[in-house]
């Protein structure tokens, strides 16, 4: 037999208006409360009815993610974050994936607002930093909560200091003698690309290397452009001995155009990313990277959203902590 909220309420020694309260995530209730409340519906096996729930709290009891990245990896990372988040507070998610680059995308979402009614929406780049969308939704006075915004102070959710990590990788790879580094930027679209350029430039200074604007190519954040990239940075008549992909994606391109020249990694050629996804492990050799810790980013947001959903204080932009993962892809550079 199914519990119902009665159940919980006598196993946790509270009213039902109580246990209604802790599901509906509203404020001033005493976290020991909060916790009997979970721990009772836990061990009940309780599912609050989301029918039930949205027709007397008039909420939808759904969070939307949007994305529009073209690494899956990165897209599955933070999905399991937030839908980590949306599990414990009893929320449903949608997922959906948005054509940045189409002239209608503001509208396409507004659609989605007006079929689904979401209670609020998590957004990825590059719609967190786009001026239209956060206009129109401040306009429809829509709650969301934003991953790797490119300003700390745009609202809720999670963001890293990637210009200071993309510094520090490019940085100790130079130490490593590599004095002519490539780097295959990421997709124009979105502000990730700006950061990682610019701690790739910041990194060069640091080591005292001058850099030279034909060893930055552009990319898009992808495995093909990485192929590319690599393709016009080793065919230069003095090519680079070390290559910093804009992601993982890109990077892996790199080492797989690399494998396709017979060049030794990291023997002939080092190769580093950012991101930290699945496949930097899964490769070989290995890749360098940096650790964007992008399943709790995704969590971060989703709870600060819910929270704010349900009239806590709001919150300000978390800053997490990112980590050099030095691996099997690159070591000291060739002799000449």
């Amino acid at each position: 037999m199914r519990a119902r909220i009665e159940d919980v309420a006598a196993a946790a020694g509270v009213s039902i208006k109580t246990v209604s309260r802790v599901f509906n995530r509203e404020p001033n209730v005493r976290e020991e409360t909060r916790d009997k409340v979970e721990e009772a519906a836990r061990q009940l096996k309780y599912r609050p009815n989301s029918s039930a729930r949205s027709l007397a709290g008039r909420r939808s009891y759904l969070v939307s993610l949007l994305y529009d990245n073209p690494s899956p990896n990165y897209v599955m990372e933070v999905i399991e974050g937030v839908l980590s988040a949306c599990e414990t507070a009893h929320y449903g998610l949608t997922l959906r994936p948005i054509d940045f680059s189409h002239r209608g995308h503001v509208e396409s979402i507004e659609a989605l607002i007006a079929q689904y009614r979401p209670d609020g929406l998590v957004l990825t780049p590059p719609l967190t930093d786009d001026g239209p969308l956060l206009r129109r939704l401040r306009e429809l006075s829509v709650r969301h909560a934003t991953i790797s915004a490119k300003r700390d102070n745009a609202g809720i959710g999670a963001t890293l200091d990637e210009r200071a990590a993309a510094a520090d990788i490019t940085a100790h790879v130079a130490s490593l003698g590599h004095r002519r580094i490539g780097h295959i930027t990421g997709h124009r679209s979105h502000a990730a690309r700006v950061w990682r350029l610019a701690g790739y430039l910041d990194g060069l200074r640091r080591a005292g290397i001058v850099a030279d604007p034909d060893l930055v190519v552009e990319g898009e954040f992808s495995f093909e452009s990485g192929i590319t990239g690599a393709r016009r940075l080793l065919d230069m008549d003095d090519p680079p001995t070390a290559i910093f992909g804009a992601n993982d994606d890109t990077a892996c391109g790199v080492l797989y155009e690399a494998a396709a020249r017979d060049l030794d990694v990291p023997g002939q050629l080092s190769v580093f990313g950012f991101d930290d996804t699945p496949m930097s492990r899964q490769v070989w050799p290995s890749l360098s990277t940096v650790r964007q810790p992008s399943r709790e980013m995704g969590r971060i947001a989703a709870q600060q959203l819910l929270n704010a959903l349900g009239g806590h204080e709001p919150a300000h932009m978390v800053r997490v902590a990112y980590q050099l993962q030095i691996r099997h892809s690159t070591g000291p550079a060739p002799a000449r």
